[in-house]
């Protein structure tokens, strides 16, 4: 584990809180170089991403503190401590979501189409965030008896939506319905999370042997195929 990556003076750069700044950037100036070529406006997905990020970091912090209550009541402090890591990923985006569309609706923009637009660099940006996870020894998986350590799952997590992040890419540049490449992301991913979960040895499992990133999984994976299937095939012009 390398939680602090580096110190410059009295400044200490932690692994986690660089990576999370790296995802970040990756995923506003792909985003926004994007828009440019769409004709859509850069600003407003700059600030749709500034706007996600504040609340999604708060969502998955409040829903790492709700999960794990009786530790920050007794080290409250720790609330604030993010270099250390906690924070759920379905918490922050279900944040970031509610977030990020009633911040489109407000600018009158199409929210299926900057969604359409943003969702394969969000996979990227988890994609290097799951590597601030690796190096700061949070999100870590059962010890493996074969190889005699843990099972790397932040990195299984990374290559898994590093693969997302190219499918969804390739549906970009296909002539698909709106909302396709969003839905697909919301189908993909939860079905990644799902298996990974399996490995992982942080989050113990509540009912029926999942833990609750597990079921949260299963809700979204199930909503989004039905979203998906039922969803008008494009008109063919004659």
């Amino acid at each position: 584990m390398y939680p602090v990556l580096f110190k410059i003076g009295p400044v200490t750069v932690y692994s986690y809180g660089f990576f999370l700044a790296l995802a970040f950037l990756a995923v506003a100036f792909l985003a926004g170089a994007e828009a440019k070529r769409r004709g859509i406006d850069a600003s407003v997905i700059s600030t749709f991403c500034f706007a996600c990020l504040i609340s999604g970091i708060a969502g998955a912090r409040l829903l790492f503190i709700i999960l794990n209550i009786t530790f920050f009541l007794d080290n409250p402090v720790e609330i604030i401590m993010l270099q250390h890591g906690g924070l759920v990923w379905y918490g922050g985006l279900i944040s970031a979501v509610a977030c990020g569309i009633i911040y489109l609706l407000i600018k009158r923009q199409d929210i299926l189409s900057v969604l359409d637009l943003i969702m394969p660099y969000i996979a990227l940006g988890q994609s290097i965030g799951r590597i601030g996870c690796f190096l700061n020894g949070c999100c870590y998986g059962k010890f493996c008896r074969v190889l005699s350590i843990p099972y790397p799952t932040q990195i299984f997590s990374s290559l898994l939506l590093l693969l997302i992040f190219v499918v969804l890419r390739l549906a970009q540049k296909g002539k698909l319905k709106k909302g396709t490449v969003t839905l697909s992301y919301f189908i993909f991913y939860p079905l990644a999370r799902f298996f990974v979960e399996f490995l992982r040895a942080d989050n113990p499992p509540i009912v029926f042997n999942l833990t609750i990133s597990q079921i949260i999984s299963v809700v979204i994976f199930v909503i989004a195929l039905i979203l998906f299937c039922a969803r008008k095939p494009l008109s063919k012009k004659a």
